[in-house]
């Protein structure tokens, strides 16, 4: 599989739009959102999340094929408390697995982005979401020891982990 990975903003709300369901279809306890709640938001409304994508210090990476599909996506943002944060993260299923690369390239460029304003990358991820948990320990993540509770069914805790740059 061959793809690029990118920048996303404004001009690429559709296909955020369209990632983003697909997101909160395949994995509802990762994103804090339901997809009914997704699906009832406005033109304007998608404009304004991935315009969020490209306003500084923010990001937002997409992977696209070479055929113009959306693979993956991962965003960053800079918290006052932790520092860089990685947010929003998703593959597509049949972009899945490191030997697709996709889910690194993404890491890839977000460590890049972060190490620009600290020395750590700080994520929540889902207690039952092993498959990202996996990820992000192959890729050096390790446990904090904090945690907090997902606030929509099915519920249950997020736990932070915390990469040194």
């Amino acid at each position: 599989m061959t793809f690029t990975t990118r920048r996303f903003g404004a001009a690429d709300w559709q296909e955020y739009r369209e990632i983003r369901l697909r997101m909160l279809a395949d994995t509802p306890l990762a994103y804090g959102e339901t997809l009914d709640h997704a699906r009832s938001l406005g033109d304007a409304d998608w404009i304004t999340r991935a315009t969020r994508n490209e306003l500084h210090p923010n990001i937002g990476l997409a992977a696209i094929s070479d055929e113009g599909a959306w693979l993956g996506v991962m965003s960053g943002f800079v918290s006052a408390h932790a520092g860089p944060m990685l947010v929003g993260v998703f593959v597509d299923r049949a972009a899945r697995g490191a030997h697709e690369g996709v889910a690194d390239a993404l890491l890839d460029g977000i460590i890049d982005w972060a190490s620009v304003f600290g020395g750590t990358l700080t994520l929540d991820v889902h207690a039952d979401n092993p498959r990202a948990i996996a990820f992000y320990r192959r890729r050096g993540f390790v446990d904090t020891g904090v945690t907090s509770d997902y606030a929509l069914p099915p519920f249950g805790t997020e736990n932070e982990m915390r990469l040194r740059l």
